[in-house]
Parts: C-alpha cells; sequence; structure tokens
C-alpha cells in the first residue's frame, strides 16, 4: 500500500516514518502526549520503545499502528500517510501490514483460541480449512498445541498472551507492534516468547516493542527512551543485544 501518502514519496527501506508528530488531548487544558517526535523505523528491525508512565509510549504506538491520527506531523506506515486515509484505507492498512499484541490481550471470549488466532485471515478473504491450518501451526509454534479448543477464560495469563502473540502474526505482516509482550508471563514462557519474537525478526518481520523491563528491550536493535512526549535518547545495541553507542536524539534529528 504504497500509492496514499500527500507527498512523503515511499521509502522501501523504511517501515515507519513519523515526521515531527505531535499528539494533543484537550482534558481542560491541553496535553501535549507527543511533542515533537521524528523517529524512523526501518524495515525488518527491532525497535523497543521505553520510558516511564506518561512518556507517550502508548500514544507512540496508537499512531504507528493506525488506531489514531496526529494533531500536527506526519506518520507515514508503509509509504501511506495515515491522517490521509479514510478509515476504510486505514482499517485495510491495519488488517494487511500491522499485527498487535495487546497488553490486555483483546481475545474473542466465546471463541476458542483456534478461533482467535484465525479470525484475522478471515477479513482477507482466507479459506476456512487454510485459516484452521495457519492458526494450528501458530498455536502450536508457542506452545499451545493443546489448547487449540479452550476459550480465554480456560486459559492461564500467560496462555492468553501466547493466542494474542499468535493472531498477531497469523497473517504474516510486515509490522509486528507489541505493549509488553510478555507480561503476564513466567520467566521460562517469556524466554520462548521472546525467542519466536526473534525468530520472525530473523525472517524479515519489522519489530516495535514497548517495555518497562530493560532485559525485554536488550532483545531489539535498538532502544527509544521516551519522556514528556519527547524523545530523549536513542539507545544503540549490537545484533545479539550488546550495549552499543547512545545517540543524542537532538544529533540524530540534524542528520536526517
Amino acid at each position: 500500500m504504497t500509492g496514499a501518502g500527500t507527498g512523503t514519496e515511499a521509502n522501501e527501506a523504511t517501515a515507519v516514518n513519523l515526521e515531527d508528530v505531535r499528539k494533543t488531548y484537550q482534558l481542560g487544558e491541553p496535553v501535549h502526549a507527543l511533542d515533537g517526535v521524528s523517529l524512523e523505523i526501518p524495515r525488518g528491525s527491532y525497535t523497543a520503545i521505553m520510558g516511564p508512565s506518561g512518556s507517550g509510549k502508548s500514544t507512540l504506538m496508537n499512531l504507528v499502528g493506525c488506531l489514531d491520527t496526529p494533531t500536527e506531523g506526519a506518520v507515514v506506515v508503509d509509504g501511506a500517510d495515515v491522517a490521509t486515509l479514510s478509515d476504510r484505507e486505514r482499517t485495510t492498512l491495519r488488517g494487511t501490514t500491522v499485527g498487535f499484541v495487546f497488553q490486555t490481550f483483546n481475545l474473542m471470549p466465546r471463541l476458542t483460541a483456534l478461533e482467535n488466532v484465525a479470525l484475522p485471515q478471515l477479513f482477507q478473504g482466507v479459506g476456512r480449512d487454510e485459516r484452521r491450518e495457519r492458526a494450528r501451526e501458530l498455536l502450536e509454534r508457542v506452545g499451545l498445541g493443546d489448547r487449540i479448543d479452550h476459550v480465554p477464560n480456560e486459559l492461564s495469563g500467560g496462555q492468553r498472551q501466547r493466542v494474542a502473540l499468535a493472531r498477531a502474526l497469523v497473517n504474516d505482516p510486515a509490522l509486528v507492534l507489541a505493549d509488553e509482550p510478555s507480561g503476564n508471563l513466567d520467566t521460562e514462557t517469556e524466554a520462548e516468547v521472546l525467542d519466536l519474537f526473534g525468530e520472525f525478526h530473523d525472517a524479515g518481520t519489522t519489530l516495535v516493542v514497548v517495555t518497562h523491563e530493560r532485559h525485554v528491550a536488550e532483545r531489539a536493535e535498538r532502544i527509544v527512551h521516551l519522556l514528556d512526549g519527547k524523545i530523549e535518547r536513542i539507545e544503540e545495541l549490537g545484533s545479539a543485544g550488546d550495549p552499543g553507542e547512545t545517540a543524542d536524539s537532538g544529533r540524530e534529528t540534524e542528520d536526517r
């Protein structure tokens, strides 16, 4: 989906580009959830977003995920300026390009694990047998092959998170956005899920993960630190999560 921009040309090497993005809410007085954020997310990269509560992490995630539009600035996802798209076009972009892993799971309570994972494919016109086979494969990969017929209230929090992860990946999206994806997992299961994220990243999926946990963020290639709606700094990590150079966000903005 590359033709819906407003003068911002698609860059094949860039999955997401934010240009001087501001998001302001009127809560008696203006609250600047994001205040002049510019960030490029390369295609196939693995980025972690960290910051204290109220720093703008969730707002950034919603904008990149086409769930909201900026007050000012441009959010370009897969070559499309999100603010210029119709509601239907944004829905299509979300369904074909973006996979979500929500902290609160957002599973359909009356559907089984298999049906929850298969559901996004229904809107892409995938046949029933193919939907179920793909969902079954992903549930097995996240360790839930024996829970495919269970509804969410029959699963633990960690199991529900793994169902949510499988659902996010079922359409083989170019971009996966995850909000605290391992927050409800025990240590062993967390490691398995993060390993799975690594596998999909190695296969070319662009990952953006919001987390409060340093060890989760260090699985990424870089960490974007937010504070008061601004990028405080961007910390570059080695390919194996080794600490690298810490880039000053102001200098990076000048370089872009």
